[in-house]
């Protein structure tokens, strides 16, 4: 079942293609734009239920597809900027975008950004976006990325979560480190398996002795795993 239809305009082939493929993974039927003129085109003819724009974008940028999209829809709106100015956001939020990411971007990052604006503008039921899972003092938030520790929001890198949010969603599985990379980095990732260890490590300046009723293990030999206690 589709999660809904995406219309992701940019003109960096490389990114729409990268953005294509997780939207897909993540069930979402995706329609690509390679400008501005065709963006609209794609719009009017494939009615999408949230928008991708790029602003720096040949024949009408992101500025204008967006102005023009809002004079007919509230379709939701995410801006893709390369520059991250203040001037660019506020713009980008005055004419109407409901939200904006700056390059360069986690691509999973940008699905979870697309859950929490379907979420606000209601164009998803909160049952479909919730991705969540939680212990004692913790809770990990995909739909919004975030973790909590004993209530209160701790800055954590997406990478972190995506792979605190894996072990904890498998509790007492033993994963490898080959396997880690594969399920958590993915199509990526070209580096190699000692970027788990940095990360695990990073994870248990964050949680350690949060609870005796769980912890992020090391398996000698093997891997680690997300072990939780009777």
């Amino acid at each position: 079942m589709s999660m809904g239809k995406i219309l992701v305009a940019d003109d960096d082939k490389n990114i729409a293609e990268l953005l294509r493929l997780y939207l897909e993974k993540e069930n979402y039927t995706v329609v690509t734009a390679c400008d501005g003129e065709d963006a609209i085109i794609k719009f009017n003819s494939e009615t999408p239920d949230i928008v991708l724009l790029d602003i720096m974008m040949p024949k009408l940028d992101g500025w204008q597809v967006c102005r023009e999209i809002r004079k007919k829809s509230d379709c939701p709106i995410i801006m893709i900027t390369a520059k991250g100015e203040t001037f660019d956001k506020v713009l980008g939020l005055e004419l109407g975008a409901d939200d904006y990411v700056v390059k360069p971007f986690d691509a999973k990052e940008i699905v979870a950004r697309i859950k929490a604006v379907l979420r606000r503008t209601g164009k998803t039921s909160a049952e479909q976006d919730t991705k969540e899972v939680s212990y004692d003092k913790l809770v990990v938030n995909m739909t919004k990325y975030e973790l909590k520790v004993n209530g209160v929001v701790v800055d954590t890198p997406p990478k972190e979560l995506e792979l605190l949010f894996h072990l904890a969603s498998n509790p007492n599985r033993v994963y490898t480190r080959d396997q880690l990379l594969d399920e958590v980095w993915g199509f990526e990732y070209y580096g190699d398996s000692r970027t788990v260890d940095v990360h695990v490590k990073r994870l248990r300046e964050k949680l350690e002795g949060v609870s005796d009723k769980w912890t992020l293990k090391t398996v000698w030999g093997v891997g680690y795993k997300f072990e939780v206690k009777d």
